[in-house]
């Protein structure tokens, strides 16, 4: 490789003139195959001076190492890098790290990081002991490198356990004992170099202990030391250098970030390995003794020190960062349920609610400032809390819902303190209320609100008093983040209902009144709060004669801002007030189409301009959840107008570029609920129109340009197609061309799963079924396809052999003369019939039972020419499927049955039942008990469980799958298809058979033999079975003796041989009752023979 050149083109991409750039990265594309390109740049890093030229060098050989070191399926068209250039590149690695300037080795690390993944320590064994020695070096720059490597390290191990991880406690116990010299050496040092390497270091201890604490960690002396280091970060006294003025640069100080993850791992300490209560049964090494110990000699000194700084913060004589604060309200939280360390904190819950608890909930200086100048990003924040990790407030609120659901007496002074707040605001002068103090109150006893409400609460009948007098007032207060909080207030408490109907009139005018308001988050919070409101009939009633104002102001927020629960809003407002909308439904459609279309503009333009640098790719935002939601409202709005085609008809044109531009800008993401809508126009309106076709078009598109994996959400609305445009399909053979290919597609793609299969053999399923008689020259590929998994992969999933098999049995149905000469001309028909009927109890549907009996059906009408001479021998084994089948059809329809009972539950009431027995326990609430014992961890109980579920999956075998499941709403031709009349008509029609009816009545029967009375007794159970067929439904036990006369009668007088047509005609003729039946071939017999005397009955009767 050309270095010079190679640096020349590098410099290139950062000329000023775009074609210079362009042509420079196209020569860089080229280059990149070649061999020796990337020690070409590790080259340009070592003797590089041109900061710009190294930084471009390094992005180069990150993006090179990330697709090429061990391509993945996106990256399918990069050129692997070769063996030997590996080794050498590996070799050299290191030592380029360790000097390179940091913004070199910021890019350099990920580097490292992917080739660790792949190659260590099988094809890297000596990196540890490189590692180790830059540990020990004499000097900083390698003793940060070497920091660095055993983080990267670590950062593969963080997630493995077992013997997966077996090699990592050999590596903690030979480079920690250093590590921990270094953190404790840098800990009293006050420099910013000092501080990113302490940071670092107390980063590869996270890791290290995340899943599990390796062996060597769990000693004593070493506990001590770390937490000894842990503790003398968290309590050092920040350095000048980690105060900038700046708030949010003393965040992302080195300094601060070194208490962070002090505060993290303290906690990881505690939380997972130093809480008896909490540990889960499941884990690989039992921690009971380390638990015991940390939680008796660790936890009490770390409370101690997070008070102390608690304390400071109080006074203002420390400033604490926003993950230090969280840390110390998470352990705070934890110390809640264990009875020891409660009754350390128990003294001091007061003073925590009031001075800590309470100004972390009320607003900032920095959250009145984005409410008034950015209400979007103040939304944002409020809104989706749980994007931020290490929030403050959030960690704030956990507390105090943990505190007060399992200390419940600590419930009365949180309330009380609230009662003081609001009173004190009330009473104020105007000029003296503090407008942060109510509005922080209100979030509390909002956040309070499950509690509150709870069953046998002794204060929930108080708090309609306590809405009238403090939050109705803030209705229409001067300051907006109080009106908001109003609106969020009352969101909170849902559940409670009102005693006065009047005071719900207030609160509905007031709403509505907020959704008018200035400011842009009042009107989100009145809009959300609205939601809740409409399972109170007087409000529902007063939102019919609003309802289409309302949605006008909900789509106008939408468009205002991104926030999801909007768009939840919507939906729920749709579906309830579908008749009040149906007048509407074409301009709100077209408004939400409007809606759905500028927002994925934004996030197609923010995709662009990300490019493909992204190292995690795209990923569910803000903006795509909103326009998950404006698809879901308008996939609701279709469902509601399945009575009014016409209106639909125009819908299908209006929604037709949210298919568009969805589907050609490859929004993955949404692709569900596209498909989805598609899927809701074609079925509501049974036929196929114009449009739905160009949509039909474009499925087809999307599907050969990469989409293969997503057939199975396509899948109902090409069901739909097939379906319901049978007859353009017939006429526009291009179309089904499209769907046979797809169908093609998936079973040639090696990229593809089982369930991808089985959706190709469910689409060539209802083609046949629904194309009778003009696919003839589809179905030997359809076979062949199948065949060929059947009989070379030999799959161990029972539901795709299932569904495999059911392709080549539709194909039987569908023209059994066909399918018969495609199996036999390929040596496949034996293997075949085999397979089927060894498989005949694993069809537990309603559809497999009747596809195959409409199969063999099909199979008994044959002519003895047609039916090929290798399965001739077996061909009475249809007679024994077909009785297997008729025998367990009435349990798969009562399955089906209960199936469709299930789709109908009303889960909501399901719900709101659980959660009342949720509080029935919870009546107690002044148990002392509650104040001197642990409470059940109830997270660590529902991870256990987790943990066990998971452990099922594993360990499932792929032969023990579950069984097929009914899918009550499936729909195909066989659903009219009766099959006792079916199988009755290829009987009449098919007798005498091509067989010697004794031979054919011993074989059904199980085994050939000579023996005349075992072959009469042989006869008579298959008749027996036969007769089983026709009267299903619980009449076999009710008439027991007259099927055993019948059988006698029958095999003595020789109808079991000799005249089978008369016997199945008699019997038909007589449906469901075997009396008649048996009487009328008595009498039959008896005037054709002489009258012999017998001691039987006259006539039969019931059993």
């Amino acid at each position: 490789m050309d270095v010079a050149g190679l640096r020349d083109r590098i410099q290139a991409t950062l000329d000023a003139n775009a074609a210079i750039r362009q042509q420079a990265e196209l020569d860089l594309k080229h280059a990149e195959e070649k061999a020796g390109f990337t020690d070409g740049l590790l080259n340009i890093l070592e003797q590089e001076q041109d900061d710009a030229v190294r930084l471009s060098t390094v992005v180069y050989l990150k993006n090179r190492v990330s697709k090429g070191w061990s391509p993945a399926d996106e990256y399918s068209q990069a050129k692997p890098i070769p063996d030997e250039e590996k080794a050498s590149f590996r070799n050299r690695l290191v030592p380029v790290l360790v000097a390179s300037p940091p913004p070199v080795r910021l890019q350099l690390i990920p580097t490292l990081q992917k080739i660790l993944a792949y190659d260590f320590p099988a094809k890297w064994p000596n990196f540890l002991d490189i590692t180790i020695q830059l540990l020990n070096a004499g000097n900083i720059e390698s003793v940060f490198a070497g920091v660095q490597c055993l983080l990267a390290i670590c950062k593969i191990y963080r997630f493995k356990s077992g013997e997966n991880r077996a090699d990592f406690d050999r590596i903690v116990a030979l480079s920690f004992p250093q590590l921990l010299n270094i953190g404790n050496s840098l800990a009293g040092e006050t420099s910013m170099e000092a501080g990113e390497i302490l940071r670092t270091v107390l980063k590869v201890y996270k890791h290290a202990i995340y899943f599990d604490l390796p062996e060597s960690l769990r000693e004593q002396q070493v506990m001590v030391g770390w937490c000894t280091l842990f503790l003398t970060v968290v309590g050092k006294e920040p350095p000048e250098t980690s105060l900038p003025e700046d708030l949010e640069e003393r965040e992302t100080n080195h300094w601060w970030k070194a208490k962070k993850w002090s505060y993290s791992n303290l906690n990881r300490l505690y939380v997972r390995y130093g809480n008896p209560s909490a540990l889960g049964k499941n884990n690989d090494v039992d921690y009971t003794d380390v638990a015991k110990n940390f939680i008796a000699n660790f936890a009490p000194e770390i409370l101690k020190v997070y008070l102390q700084q608690v304390e400071k913060w109080v006074g203002k004589q420390v400033w604490l960062s926003k993950a230090s604060l969280y840390y110390t309200l998470n352990f705070l939280d934890e110390c809640i349920k264990p009875k020891s360390m409660w009754t350390l904190l128990k003294p001091h819950t007061d003073n925590l609610i009031a001075h800590l608890i309470f100004p972390v909930l009320c607003q900032s200086d920095e959250d009145i400032e984005l409410f008034e100048e950015e209400p979007q990003e103040y939304l944002h924040r409020k809104l989706n809390f749980y994007e931020d990790v290490t929030a403050p407030d959030v960690a704030a609120t956990n507390f105090l819902v943990t505190l007060t659901k399992s200390r419940r007496k600590q419930t009365f002074s949180v309330l009380n303190f609230v009662n003081e707040v609001v009173n004190r605001y009330e009473a104020a002068p105007d000029n003296e209320k503090n407008p942060r103090e109510k509005e922080g109150a209100l979030r509390m006893i909002g956040t309070l609100s499950g509690v509150i409400l709870g069953k046998k609460s002794p204060i929930a009948d108080q708090v309609e008093y306590f809405f009238v007098r403090h939050v109705f007032p803030e209705f229409r207060s001067q300051h907006g983040f109080l009106r908001a909080r109003a609106c969020d207030t009352l969101e909170k408490f849902e559940q409670l209902d009102f005693k006065d109907p009047n005071n719900l009139i207030i609160i509905y005018r007031n709403i509505l009144e907020s959704m008018a308001d200035p400011t842009l988050p009042v009107r989100v919070s009145a809009a959300l709060s609205l939601q809740p409101l409409i399972r109170h009939d007087i409000i529902r009633t007063n939102m019919k004669q609003n309802i289409p104002q309302v949605m006008q102001q909900l789509l106008k927020l939408a468009n205002e801002v991104d926030v999801d629960a909007l768009a939840n809003v919507m939906e729920d407002f749709v579906e309830v007030f579908a008749p009040e909308l149906t007048p509407f439904a074409v301009a709100l459609s077209e408004q939400l189409r409007d809606t759905y279309l500028r927002i994925v503009r934004e996030l197609v333009s923010r995709n662009q301009d990300k490019g493909d640098d992204s190292e995690y790719g795209d990923f569910l935002d803000e903006k795509s959840i909103t326009a998950l939601g404006v698809l879901q409202t308008i996939g609701t709005l279709i469902l509601t107008l399945e009575s009014t085609p016409d209106v639909l008809l125009h819908l299908e044109t209006i929604l037709m570029p949210v298919i568009t531009i969805t589907l050609e800008n490859k929004l993955y993401d949404l692709y569900n609920e596209v498909f989805e809508i598609i899927d809701s126009c074609t079925f509501a309106a049974k036929s196929i129109s114009t449009t739905m076709w160009q949509a039909f078009e474009l499925i087809h598109r999307t599907f050969k340009a990469g989409a293969e994996l997503y057939l199975e959400d396509m899948l109902p609305a090409l069901e739909n197609f097939v379906n319901y445009g049978t007859p353009t399909l017939i006429q526009n053979r291009p179309y089904l061309d499209a769907i046979v290919d797809m169908v093609r597609t998936i079973f040639k793609d090696d990229k593809v799963g089982g369930v991808d299969r089985i959706c190709g053999c469910k689409l060539a399923e209802i083609i046949m079924l629904n194309m009778r008689g003009h696919v003839d020259d589809y179905v030997p590929e359809f076979i062949a396809l199948t065949m060929h998994v059947l009989t070379n992969e030999e799959p161990k999933v029972k539901s795709l052999r299932i569904h495999l098999m059911e392709v080549v049995i539709n194909s039987i149905y569908y023209n059994p003369a066909l399918a018969l000469h495609v199996l036999e001309t390929n040596g496949w028909t034996n293997k075949f019939f085999s397979l089927w009927f060894s498989s005949i109890d694993n069809f537990t549907r309603v559809h497999d039972k009747k596809l195959s009996i409409s199969a063999i059906c099909s199979l008994l009408t044959l002519r003895a020419q047609d039916v090929p001479v290798s399965v001739q021998q077996g061909w009475p084994r249809l007679l024994q499927g077909v009785v297997r089948l008729f025998q367990t059809l009435p349990a798969a329809l009562k399955n089906r049955e209960e199936a469709k009972k299930e789709d109908n539950f009303d889960y909501s009431a399901d719900y709101e039942e659980e959660e009342d027995e949720e509080w029935e326990q919870e009546a107690d609430w002044n148990n002392e008990a509650d104040e001197t014992e642990d409470v059940k961890d109830e997270s660590a109980a529902y991870l256990e469980f987790l943990n066990e579920e998971a452990q099922k999956f594993s360990s499932v075998d792929d032969e023990d799958d579950d069984e097929l499941e009914e899918e009550s709403l499936l729909e195909t031709p066989l659903d009219k298809v009766e099959p006792y009349g079916m199988f009755k008509h290829a009987l009449l029609r098919t007798y005498p058979f091509h067989f010697k009816p004794r031979r054919f009545a011993v074989t059904l029967a199980g085994r050939t033999t000579g023996d005349q009375s075992r072959l009469q007794r042989r006869s008579g159970s298959t008749i027996m079975d036969a007769l089983a067929i026709f009267w299903p439904f619980g009449s076999f036990s009710k008439y027991s003796s007259c099927y055993s006369s019948l059988i006698h009668f029958c095999c003595t007088r020789g109808f079991g041989t000799a005249q089978p047509r008369f016997i199945i005609e008699t019997v038909l003729t007589c449906p469901r009752s075997p009396t008649r039946a048996t009487c009328a071939l008595r009498e039959s017999h008896q005037e054709s023979e002489p009258r012999r005397t017998t001691n039987r009955p006259g006539r039969c009767q019931p059993g």
